[in-house]
């Protein structure tokens, strides 16, 4: 009998120790650098975007995504309690706040539905102390993209990266397209400091609001 209670609680230890591993990331700031692969060492256009920064605060269900580049700031904030979306873009002395129905930010994201994903169980890597796997993402026109991911760590709202949303964890490192373009995101810092709830306010006012549908007139 004894040997039986001490088989059990080995299994118990073996399952569950995975589920101790993953830390689910419920609060605190993902910090990523930004570099654009232009294939020629000729100045492109969208070279201005090098050196370009995004940070991902993450308050439980509450997202906010700043994207800074010279160009100036563009923020997403996504509340998973109300189901609402804002984005705020400030260039310069331009401001402007586009409110967003779940619909409309499903349409925004529309390349990246039924994204599918292959895992390369034999790559890893170590990006920022964490153990990162290798998946290839495939879209639904054919596009590939590759993402370096942890299932150390596991967002609670994973809204904020739409393509990586159904990765079994966070996505450290990854790509998306800009035309002919690719953008790289590495993560360079993660924090698990609180983030102050006021990071998650809509301003009230000194923005000019537009439509979602007026935004994407390229306002």
């Amino acid at each position: 009998m004894k040997h039986y209670s001490l088989v059990l609680v080995a299994l118990l230890v073996i399952v569950t120790l995975p589920l101790m591993a993953q830390k689910r990331l419920s609060e605190g700031t993902i910090s990523y650098d930004i570099v654009i692969n232009t294939g020629t060492d000729k100045p492109q256009g969208a070279d201005f975007l090098d050196g370009a920064t995004s940070a991902v605060y993450i308050k439980g269900p509450k997202t906010r995504t700043e994207m800074v580049s010279p160009l100036g700031t563009q923020s997403t904030i996504i509340d998973g309690t109300k189901n609402t979306i804002v984005i705020l873009k400030e260039y310069g002395e331009q401001k402007y706040l586009i409110n967003l129905k779940p619909e409309d930010w499903k349409d925004a994201n529309k390349k990246y539905e039924d994204v599918s994903f292959t895992y390369d169980n034999s790559a890893s890597k170590t990006i920022l102390g964490y153990k990162a796997s290798k998946a290839i993402g495939k879209l639904k026109d054919g596009t590939t993209f590759t993402v370096w991911y942890t299932t150390d760590l596991l967002p609670e709202n994973k809204d904020f990266q739409y393509a990586n949303k159904d990765l079994p964890g966070l996505a450290l490192e990854y790509e998306t397209n800009m035309g002919n373009l690719k953008v790289t995101y590495t993560v360079s810092k993660i924090s698990f400091s609180p983030v102050p709830a006021a990071k998650f306010d809509i301003p009230k006012s000194g923005y000019r609001m537009l439509t979602y549908n007026e935004s994407k007139k390229g306002l």
